[in-house]
């Protein structure tokens, strides 16, 4: 497929004009490699580096891991479609930092481009994160809700768990691994309705708005209490809202994955990269 074909088909069924995002603080050095559109917008192509696409590879984030691995694959004439365009580490000073630059020259002799969707992937819809992620968890949804950057990007739903105890047994089982749990509700789940706001959704907005809908249990992805998150954090406690995390990688993933079918819908062979999730989030 022509590249350009295929970044239209993304910018029409994915972008509105409402929407907005910044990525400008977690990309400095790399600017040589962006296109002028991204530089502005923050979203959309943000590497063209292909006339021609063959392949599309998934990702959360363009890790060293997940580039690396495109590359030993041997991928040529090729994309990487990314949730983010910077890779995660919460153990730096600021978690978001720019991808490796000698791998993105790496992908501009093998003429493969990187193609971003951040506040468009989360908002509610078929490929949504907190949707797709709500799905896996088996949830019924009922709304979206959260406003974030021209999107909604959670939804409020109903699963068939009586307690978080429970909740987080089928949330570890749904993430593929161990999920924190902050119990500063009660242990059983009000009309078994919850929350889900995915990667970086423990935000004091989003906790007003479930408090508003008289929802107290959050699913979300970076939960981990410290310097940035403890207002939050005293403020669920003070509501009584339980909080559930299960990592910025491994909450949106579910996302990334259902984009192969997107791509795939349109012809083009597409392959999921997985990725290490950050423990240090929960």
């Amino acid at each position: 497929m022509k590249a350009i074909k295929l970044y239209d088909q993304l910018e029409r069924d994915f972008i509105t004009k409402e929407m907005s995002d910044d990525w400008a603080p977690y990309i400095a050095g790399t600017e040589k490699y962006l296109t002028e559109n991204f530089k502005e917008r923050s979203m959309g192509l943000v590497c063209d580096f292909a006339e021609e696409i063959h392949t599309v590879y998934s990702a959360v984030f363009p890790s060293q891991k997940v580039m690396g691995e495109i590359l030993d694959k041997g991928a040529a004439d090729a994309m990487l479609f990314v949730h983010h365009p910077a890779a995660w580490d919460i153990s730096r000073e600021i978690a978001l930092y720019p991808m490796d630059t000698g791998l993105l020259d790496r992908f501009r002799e093998r003429r493969i481009s990187i193609y971003n969707l951040h506040v468009p992937l989360d908002n509610y819809g078929e490929y949504g994160t907190s949707k797709t992620l709500a799905d896996a968890l088996g949830l019924e949804i009922e709304k979206p809700f959260a406003p974030y950057f021209g999107a909604l990007c959670g939804v409020i739903g109903k699963t068939e768990c009586k307690t978080v105890t429970e909740l987080q047994e089928v949330f570890s089982q749904g993430v593929g691994h161990k999920t924190a749990l902050y119990p500063y509700g009660e242990q059983k789940i009000k009309g078994g309705r919850v929350a889900v706001a995915a990667g970086g959704g423990n935000d004091r907005g989003v906790v007003a708005e479930m408090i508003e809908n008289d929802v107290h249990v959050l699913i979300t992805g970076v939960s981990v209490k410290n310097h940035i998150s403890s207002g939050v954090h005293a403020y669920e406690q003070e509501q009584g809202v339980t909080v559930l995390g299960g990592t910025h990688y491994s909450t949106e993933k579910f996302a990334c994955i259902k984009m192969c079918e997107y791509f795939r819908e349109l012809g083009l062979p597409a392959v999921f990269v997985g990725d290490e999730p950050d423990l240090g989030d929960m």
